[in-house]
C-alpha cells in the first residue's frame, strides 16, 4: 500500500542508527519522553486501541474454545496453533523484515489480522462457529505475527532513534499491559451480556486505529536504517551473530524457558476459574486484569530506569517462578487473584529488560533477525509448552501444571544467572552488610585481592 512519495525511504535528519554502547551512567529521562516524537505518538495512540481489541479477542477466544469443548487441552492447542508459525517461520520472518520497509510490512500485517478477527466474528454471530474455525483463525493470526513482531520491535528504533529506544520499548509494554486493564473487563461484559462474537468484531474494527497512525506518519522524520540486501546465508549470518554474543544468547535462552513453561496463562487461568474455584468468565477476566495491573507497574518502572541490567533480569525471573509456585498452592480465589499482581510485575520486568538489552546491544542491520529469534523463542515455545501444560492440567490438575511452570522458570533463571556470572568473570559472594545478609556477584579479581586480608 502506498503511503505517499518517499514515505519510507526519505532520509531523516540523523543518517545513522548506531547501536548504543553499554550504558555507563545512570541517566534517567522523563517516563514519557519518547512521546515527544510525533511519529511515535501516532504509533502509540493506534496501539492503545488495537491492544484493547487484541485482549478482548484473547479472552473471548479462550472462553469460546472452553465452552465448545470443555477441555483445557483444547485451549492449549489453540494457543499452540497461534504461536506455531513463529516457531516454524520466525527466523525467516526476521530475514524478510531486515530487507523490507518495516512501515509497509506493519500495514500489511494489521490488515491481515483485522480480516481474521472480522471473519471469526461473522462465524460466531451467525451461530456456525466450530472449534476448528477457531484453530484456523488462531493459526492465521500466527502467520501474520511472523512478520508483525520483528517489524514492530525493530520499527521502534526508526521512530525514536537510539537515545529514546529503551523508554519507547518500555512504553510499548506499558501500552500493551494497560490494554489488559480494559480489554479483559470489556470482554467479560460482552461474553456474559451479548456473546463472544461481538468481542471478535470489536477486535477486527480496532485495527483501523494503527492503520491510520501508520498512514499519517511523516517518512522524512524516521531515522534511516540501511536495509539488508537480498543474498544467500542471511539466516545463518544472524544465528552466527547471536551465537558469538553471550550477552544476547543467554537472555534469549532464559526467556525461551519462561515463555515455554511459565507463560501458559490462557491454560492455567481458565482452568483455575472453571475447575478450581468454580467461577465464571468474570473471574477469568479478573485474574487477567489483576495481572495487567502488575505488568503495567513493571513496565512503567522499566521506563524510568536508566539502564538494563542482567542482574535485574535474573532476579525478576527467579521471583516470577517462585510466585507461580506460591499461586499454585493458593487455597482461596482471592489469594490466587492477589498473587497475579506481583506475577504480572516480575513477568513484565523479565520481558522488558530482556527486550531492551537485546535491542540496544544489536547492530541495526541485524535487528530484525535478532528480534525475530528473540520473539520466536519467547512466543514460539508455546506450541510445545501449551499442550504440555494442558495435558498436565487435565491429567494431574491445574495446580500441578502451574507449579511445574514456576519450578522450571526459577531453575532456568538460576542456571542462566550462574552461566552469565561465569562468562562475566564474577563469583558469588555471601556476607553481611549493615547488619543484614547479602548475596551478590563480585569480580573474581576483587575476591583474589581480598583473600590475603581475610
Amino acid at each position: 500500500m502506498s503511503t505517499g512519495p518517499g514515505a519510507d525511504s526519505a532520509p531523516a535528519p540523523t543518517t545513522h542508527d548506531s547501536p548504543p554502547g553499554p550504558p555507563g551512567g545512570t541517566r534517567r529521562s522523563s517516563m514519557f519522553s519518547s512521546l515527544k516524537v510525533r511519529n511515535y505518538r501516532l504509533f502509540f495512540a493506534g496501539q492503545v486501541v488495537s491492544n484493547i481489541g487484541t485482549w478482548m479477542q484473547r479472552i473471548a477466544q479462550d472462553w469460546l474454545v472452553l465452552s465448545l469443548t470443555g477441555s483445557a487441552t483444547a485451549v492449549g492447542v489453540t494457543t499452540a496453533l497461534q504461536f506455531l508459525p513463529m516457531l516454524l517461520f520466525g527466523l525467516y520472518g526476521g530475514v524478510l523484515v531486515d530487507r523490507l520497509s518495516k512501515r509497509r510490512t506493519l500495514l500489511f500485517t494489521q490488515v491481515a489480522m483485522a480480516v481474521t478477527g472480522i471473519a471469526l466474528a461473522v462465524l460466531t454471530l451467525s451461530g456456525h462457529v466450530e472449534v476448528w474455525h477457531v484453530y484456523v483463525a488462531a493459526f492465521a493470526v500466527g502467520l501474520a505475527t511472523v512478520l508483525d513482531n520483528p517489524a514492530r520491535q525493530s520499527f521502534v528504533s526508526e521512530m525514536v532513534g537510539p537515545d529514546q529506544l529503551q523508554n519507547a520499548v518500555s512504553l510499548n509494554s506499558a501500552n500493551f499491559q494497560s490494554a489488559r486493564l480494559v480489554g479483559p473487563a470489556v470482554a467479560g461484559l460482552m461474553i456474559t451480556g451479548v456473546g463472544t462474537g461481538w468481542a471478535f468484531l470489536a477486535n477486527g474494527l480496532s485495527f483501523v486505529a494503527p492503520i491510520a497512525g501508520l498512514l499519517l506518519m511523516r517518512g522524512r522524520e524516521l531515522h534511516a536504517v540501511q536495509r539488508a540486501p537480498r543474498g544467500k546465508g542471511q539466516l545463518r549470518e544472524g544465528l552466527h551473530y547471536v551465537a558469538g554474543r553471550p550477552d544476547l544468547i543467554w537472555p534469549i535462552v532464559l526467556v525461551g524457558f519462561i515463555g515455554t513453561f511459565g507463560f501458559n496463562f490462557p491454560v492455567y487461568l481458565t482452568a483455575f476459574a472453571d475447575d478450581v474455584f468454580h467461577a465464571g468468565a468474570g473471574s477469568y477476566s479478573l485474574f487477567n486484569t489483576l495481572m495487567a495491573v502488575g505488568s503495567l507497574v513493571g513496565a512503567l518502572l522499566a521506563a524510568r530506569r536508566g539502564t538494563s541490567r542482567m542482574r535485574v533480569l535474573i532476579a525478576a525471573a527467579v521471583a516470577f517462578g517462585v510466585l507461580e509456585l506460591a499461586a499454585a498452592v493458593a487455597p482461596s480465589l482471592w489469594l490466587f487473584a492477589l498473587l497475579m499482581v506481583p506475577i504480572g510485575m516480575f513477568g513484565m520486568t523479565v520481558n522488558v529488560t530482556a527486550n531492551t538489552t537485546i535491542q540496544m546491544g544489536t547492530d541495526p542491520a541485524m535487528r530484525g533477525r535478532v528480534m525475530a529469534l528473540y520473539m520466536m523463542v519467547f512466543l514460539g515455545g508455546s506450541p510445545v509448552g501449551a499442550p504440555i501444560a494442558g495435558w498436565i492440567t487435565d491429567a494431574y490438575g491445574v495446580r500441578a501444571g502451574l507449579a511445574a511452570g514456576g519450578a522450571v522458570s526459577a531453575l532456568a533463571a538460576a542456571v542462566v544467572g550462574l552461566v552469565l556470572a561465569r562468562v562475566g568473570g564474577l563469583r558469588l559472594a555471601v556476607g553481611w552488610r549493615h547488619g543484614h545478609p547479602t548475596v551478590r556477584f563480585v569480580p573474581r579479581e576483587r575476591r583474589k585481592e581480598l583473600a590475603p586480608a581475610v
